[in-house]
């Protein structure tokens, strides 16, 4: 392969080797979630595609410490004009290796190369819901495998990559709150989907809006607010018909400069509140019918969690009303709203930022990274 496209693919980044945990790992509590984050494709094999320019990375087997029935892949990337990545995953079964199953297609020219979830993703091992692989028996072993295709491959980046693994089995005990979050809301500016074309449907790339101007004043850097049409154009998924694609959501967001972005599972409000009290905002997906307490009414939507109040009842942008976006629902409410995505996450953050410790191993930590 091409040195310079090895260098620009792997500059300044480095990364365990994949296959097993370290040596002497202590055991953690993985409460159902495993989050497998790469912060290189060093250990990554690379061969040529079948299309000029095209280099495909194939990782090594990855091997998780919970068996998981649900996995989500996250990717940071920038990717110059010209150029468009494929993510793709597979899992073993006990005598066989499933398929391998797209995740996505992403570009930023959707006029000239797809940016889309890929349909008819269906068999005996399992099937693809737009942006999550769901398997019908759940695996310990997993791979993913990345093609980068176009004129410029050359100077794509890929510089983050993560995986989010669910057993939906699993039933953990609730947390101890973190009460260091009560009394607390992180001034996130507020936007309603509603003033923009479209607005019954675009709750996602308004969350993501509203996400980004936080960061944009916290980093004093204004080029990093970007308004809700510009997000909807750059996340819009042409075969889903919509916006609400969670990883190209978050794709959208870590492709900005200093910004990582991805999707994740948490366990427990209580993670909510340990990003709140280290004044990081959490975008959510969940139920709005029952974050109303309307009713139980399937009803998908994203909202920002920017803190709690003094009793812990959540303060939450809920950009799917015209006035008054911040509002306080019932903390039952949001557990049982929340549910309804199996507890998905939006993390946005800058690269540098302090994380809250991780306990399980639920996102982007050394906690995280000592697994593989």
């Amino acid at each position: 392969m091409n040195q310079v496209l090895l260098v620009t693919l792997l500059a300044g980044l480095a990364l365990p080797k994949l296959g097993q945990p370290m040596a002497k790992a202590a055991p953690v509590d993985a409460r159902g979630i495993q989050f497998v984050p790469f912060a290189s494709l060093a250990g990554f094999k690379r061969s040529r595609g079948a299309q000029p320019n095209e280099v495909v990375l194939t990782s090594k087997e990855i091997h998780a410490r919970i068996r998981a029935d649900e996995l989500i892949a996250s990717w940071n990337a920038h990717l110059p004009p010209g150029s468009y990545l494929k993510v793709e995953t597979r899992a073993w079964n006990s005598d066989h290796a499933t398929a391998w199953y797209c995740l996505g297609l992403w570009s930023n020219e959707p006029e000239l190369h797809p940016r889309e979830s890929v349909r008819g993703q269906r068999d005996a091992d399992g099937y693809v819901d737009t942006d999550t692989l769901i398997l019908r028996k759940a695996s310990e072993r997993f791979q993913l495998r990345l093609t980068l295709s176009g004129e410029n491959t050359r100077q794509s980046t890929i510089r983050f990559l993560s995986l989010s693994l669910l057993d939906t089995g699993a039933r953990p005990a609730p947390l101890t709150p973190n009460r260091n979050a009560w009394g607390k809301t992180i001034e996130v500016p507020e936007r309603s989907q509603m003033a923009y074309e479209n607005g019954g449907v675009i709750c996602s790339p308004t969350t993501i809006s509203m996400m980004l101007a936080y960061w944009s004043l916290q980093l004093k850097q204004p080029q990093l607010d970007h308004d809700v049409p510009e997000v909807v154009k750059g996340v819009f998924d042409r075969v889903w018909g919509g916006t609400g694609n969670w990883v190209f959501n978050t794709a959208y967001a870590g492709s900005l400069p200093g910004m990582r972005a991805y999707t994740a599972r948490l366990s427990d409000i209580a993670e909510l509140e340990d990003f709140v009290a280290r004044g990081i905002p959490v975008g959510l997906s969940l139920c709005y019918n029952r974050l109303r307490g309307k009713s139980r009414e399937a009803s998908g939507h994203l909202v920002v969690c920017v803190g709690f109040t003094e009793t812990g009842d959540p303060v939450i942008n809920d950009p799917g009303t015209s006035r008054n976006v911040r509002k306080v629902f019932p903390r039952a409410n949001l557990v049982d709203a929340w549910a309804y995505s199996k507890n998905a996450a939006y993390l946005i953050y800058p690269q540098n930022a302090k994380l809250p410790k991780d306990r399980f191993g639920h996102w982007e930590s050394p906690v995280a990274r000592s697994w593989k």
